[in-house]
């Protein structure tokens, strides 16, 4: 990979990494309800399990889809699914003290398992292999690194960001707010999956 093309791979992920959409907006808000110590392993869960998506995704997956366009529908169905559900956990999450008794963050194994529902991970996912990489394994596995490697540092603001509206949301009320904001955003991520089922 030339450094032109590195360069170009890295702001894509960047670009892709740091704007809202559902990963972002859970981090934040777990970062609001458990801080950014317990949120780690979801952050890591999300970069990890989202390079290894792009390997998946890179070494042929994406040709099932092809073969099989039922999969994709039923592959859109379940994210709409969960991202509701998600929707309504964040929604309902209790006050930092409560979350620190009774809730807990997405696990890592939770957060990388994520990503194989949520559409904007399957669109970086394809965008990222169909430009930068050759179809290698090598070229995909730099594509997955690089990603990666942008990818930590970038939903990791989210959470920071979270953590420190901690200070802001102290009030049961400012906190249910918050919740329900951040639920409705991540509703409203699903719009372009919906739209295209119907």
């Amino acid at each position: 990979m030339t450094i032109e093309m590195l360069l170009a791979l890295a702001g894509f992920a960047f670009v892709t990494s740091i704007t809202p959409g559902p990963n972002n907006l859970m981090l934040m808000a777990s970062g609001v309800n458990f801080g950014l110590r317990r949120t780690v392993p979801h952050m890591l869960g999300v970069g990890l399990g989202f390079g290894f998506m792009v390997v998946c995704v890179g070494m042929g997956l994406a040709a099932l889809f092809d073969l099989y366009p039922p999969l994709k529908v039923a592959l859109a169905v379940v994210a709409v699914a969960y991202l509701l559900w998600l929707a309504w956990r964040i929604a309902n999450a209790g006050a930092p003290k409560g979350a620190e008794a009774g809730a807990r963050p997405m696990t890592f194994l939770e957060a990388a398992a994520f990503q194989w529902v949520n559409p904007k991970a399957w669109t970086m996912a394809l965008g990222a292999v169909s430009v930068y990489s050759t179809g290698s394994l090598g070229s995909v596995v730099a594509v997955a690194a690089v990603f990666t490697a942008v990818n930590i540092p970038s939903v990791g603001s989210w959470t920071l960001l979270g953590q420190e509206m901690r200070h802001v949301l102290t009030s049961p009320a400012r906190l249910r707010a918050f919740n329900w904001t951040m639920a409705a955003l991540l509703v409203a991520t699903l719009w372009p999956t919906v739209a295209g089922l119907v």
